[in-house]
């Protein structure tokens, strides 16, 4: 049995997106090891947004099929690609390709049978409509946040007003290279 893991990065303001659109955290080594390293030694399965798998599916897929491709030249674009993913998605229908199933509706109960069958732990990417989905749901078991230097003065915040009260216990937290945080959080329940 394994547990959800909703890994996100967030500005110091708490936004995960900028006023004009993604913008990813500066990279470097202990970035790739400490941040992405981790998620996929862990992760057997894969859970994002249709946007966020869309956006995912594109870029890493290309290690596939163009071997001069940005994603080609990372090591763990084999990984990206051969993982078992869950779209969370009212929209989008059909197979939606690149090892993905779509689920619309009791995402809960989904979340649930993967905890149960998967050996391993399910991490979910987001985006910010389907972690604030999950979040209300109350089916993330591990909150593991990567906290940039950087203020975007608006966006698209991770915490949506309404969101429940939930406690947290800080179960790790690291210094990068860049100056982000990496945090991780266990949901208590009581």
């Amino acid at each position: 049995m394994g547990k959800l893991v909703l890994s996100m990065f967030i500005s110091l303001d708490g936004y995960i997106e900028k006023v004009s659109g993604f913008a990813g955290p500066t990279w470097s080594g202990d970035l790739e090891k400490h941040w992405s390293g981790h998620a996929l030694a862990r992760a057997k399965h894969l859970v994002y947004g249709r946007k966020n798998f869309l956006f995912n599916k594109s870029f890493w897929s290309a290690a596939e099929t163009d071997p001069t491709s940005v994603a080609a030249s990372i090591s763990y674009a084999g990984t990206m690609n051969s993982l078992p993913k869950t779209v969370l998605s009212t929209t989008l229908t059909g197979d939606p390709g690149w090892n993905g199933k779509v689920v619309a509706d009791n995402v809960a109960g989904e979340m649930a049978r993967l905890k149960r069958e998967v050996d391993g732990d399910v991490f979910c990417f987001g985006g910010a409509g389907i972690a604030n989905s999950l979040m209300r749901a109350d089916v993330i078991d591990e909150y593991r946040f990567m906290v940039t230097p950087s203020i975007f003065g608006g966006g698209k915040r991770l915490f949506e007003p309404g969101m429940p009260e939930m406690d947290l216990k800080l179960i790790d937290s690291m210094r990068l290279d860049t100056g982000a945080v990496v945090l991780r959080y266990d949901r208590v329940r009581n």
